[in-house]
């Protein structure tokens, strides 16, 4: 039942932030009678939504939800008050809400009720899917996540920059997939005028990321396909007073330009947790990607690997020069998995946490 919490939770991917994706669902006598999902942020609850397609058969149910239950007035009434109303008999929880205005009080709100509460059922897959909003929630910025697909030996391009295809098709399937559960995407200047990319999860009415380019000039092309705003809505962060006629020229396709003084990843990871993001992904190429490894705005790598062999002295690598001189300064990722996807591995990891 939790594992279909989390399916149904799911459905909401990328729409939630800043609140969690969440699943409900009510069982009585050993059938599902109702169930639901939080759609969006001031929307109705995921227990609501199941409380409503049970109706008088949630009195006396079982009710399996992916996260603690909210006992405090949002954008929406308390969801504790709502299920105590509605008489179910148990609730089982897949995880305590790190927010600190709930942080396990809808469940002794519950217990006081005479409610059996059940905690921690798929407790690791429910902080899995909800990762972004937890670091949101302990750190006050959004989970920084870096993607990159690389050759067998470090490239992720020739030495002319070419770099279409280094993975193969089911890998670029992941990473579109990857997009949709994520607010932003990210890339720097130099993506747009090598690789002019697209940047969306290539799927029919799913959610597409805010696509950011981070430029302190702006010496960008004109004719771009991150300017199409009616695929995607797209941000230029960019210096304060930086090329004020390409400004006006974004502005005109309907690009939103923000001016960050100073314009760092620090400083935009600042500016997308005040925006409410939950998870911000990093697809930029390497002098962008050590700046954000260093400043700490990266959290999880997701590394795509091809078996392919390019060689060059002058071809990129993934994240530039970090300036560590010793094997014994390298970041070494934490919690690790490596599987294959089609012909390519991926490896996923998250760095040490930087305080």
């Amino acid at each position: 039942m939790m594992q279909r919490c989390l399916e149904l939770a799911r459905r909401a991917l990328g729409r939630t932030s800043p609140n969690p994706m969440v699943g409900a669902v009510i069982v009585k006598d050993g059938e599902i009678v109702g169930e639901g999902f939080h759609p969006r942020a001031g929307e109705p609850h995921a227990e609501v939504f199941a409380l409503k397609a049970a109706g008088e058969l949630a009195r006396g149910a079982t009710i399996y939800v992916s996260l603690e239950p909210c006992n405090h007035y949002g954008r929406t009434p308390p969801c504790s008050e709502a299920l105590i109303a509605a008489g179910v008999a148990m609730v089982v929880v897949g995880m305590v809400d790190p927010n600190p205005l709930v942080g396990g009080g809808g469940i002794d709100r519950l217990r006081a009720a005479g409610i059996e509460v059940v905690v921690g059922v798929e407790q690791a897959a429910c902080e899995k899917l909800n990762e972004g909003f937890v670091h949101r929630i302990l750190y006050h910025r959004p989970l920084g996540i870096l993607k990159y697909a690389m050759t067998l030996d470090g490239k992720i391009a020739t030495a002319t920059g070419h770099s279409a295809w280094i993975t193969s098709q089911a890998a670029r399937s992941e990473v579109h997939q990857l997009r949709r559960a994520c607010d932003a995407v990210i890339v720097g200047g130099n993506t747009v005028r090598q690789d002019n990319p697209r940047l969306t999860s290539h799927l029919e009415e799913v959610h597409n990321p805010l696509r950011v380019v981070m430029s302190r000039h702006l010496n960008l092309p004109e004719s771009a396909h991150l300017w199409r705003t009616t695929d995607a809505p797209t941000l230029v962060l960019t210096e304060k007073d930086a090329n004020p006629d390409f400004q006006a020229l974004l502005r005109r396709q309907n690009v939103e330009v923000v001016e960050l003084s100073p314009l760092t990843p620090e400083q935009a990871m600042v500016y997308f947790y005040e925006r409410g993001f939950c998870n911000v992904l990093w697809e930029c190429g390497g002098i962008l990607a050590a700046s954000a490894i260093a400043s700490g705005s990266v959290q999880k790598v997701l590394a795509f690997i091809a078996p392919k062999i390019i060689g060059g002295s002058n071809a990129p690598t993934p994240v530039g020069d970090l300036g560590f001189t010793s094997m014994t300064e390298a970041m070494s990722l934490e919690r690790v998995q490596v599987r294959a996807v089609d012909a390519d591995f991926l490896i996923e990891g998250y760095l040490p946490h930087k305080s």
